[in-house]
C-alpha cells in the first residue's frame, strides 16, 4: 500500500515490542536518576504542612499537622552513623506515642490525635534534646 506499510508491515510484532521496551526502559533510567523525588520523600517524613522545626547540636525535631493529627520526626544532623535517638508526641491530656532506638537517620515518625488539643514533642539525638513546649493550641 504505502511505501510498503500495508499489510506486510504487520506481522512484525517483535518491532513493536522492541520499541515498546526501549521507551520503557528509559522512563524507568530518569525515574531511578532523577534526585528530587528520593529528597522529596525525605524531607516530608511526615504529611501535612510542618508546624515548628526545633534545631540543636545533633539534630533537628520537626513537628507537622494535618487535619485533626499532629506527627513528628527526629533527623540527626549528619546521618549515617548508626546512635540513640528518639522522638515523642504527646496531645494534653493523652498519652505520648514514643519511637526511641538506635537509627542512623531519623526516629519517628509518630502521630497522635490532637482534635483541639495541643501537643507537645520530644525530639533527642546522642543524649542531646529539645522539647517544643505545648504548641498547635
Amino acid at each position: 500500500m504505502f511505501g510498503g506499510a500495508g499489510i506486510r508491515g504487520r506481522g512484525r510484532p517483535g518491532r513493536v515490542i522492541g520499541r515498546v521496551l526501549a521507551v520503557v526502559t528509559a522512563v524507568a533510567a530518569f525515574t531511578v536518576a532523577a534526585p528530587g523525588v528520593q529528597q522529596a520523600d525525605a524531607a516530608a517524613p511526615c504529611p501535612g504542612r510542618l508546624a515548628r522545626t526545633v534545631t540543636f547540636s545533633t539534630g533537628e525535631l520537626r513537628v507537622y499537622e494535618r487535619g485533626n493529627y499532629a506527627c513528628a520526626v527526629t533527623l540527626a544532623k549528619r546521618p549515617g552513623v548508626r546512635r540513640s535517638m528518639s522522638v515523642s508526641l504527646q496531645p494534653r491530656g493523652g498519652r505520648a506515642d514514643t519511637d526511641s532506638g538506635r537509627f542512623t537517620r531519623q526516629a519517628g515518625p509518630v502521630t497522635v490525635h490532637a482534635l483541639n488539643r495541643c501537643v507537645r514533642a520530644t525530639g533527642s539525638v546522642s543524649g542531646t534534646s529539645r522539647s517544643t513546649g505545648w504548641i498547635l493550641c
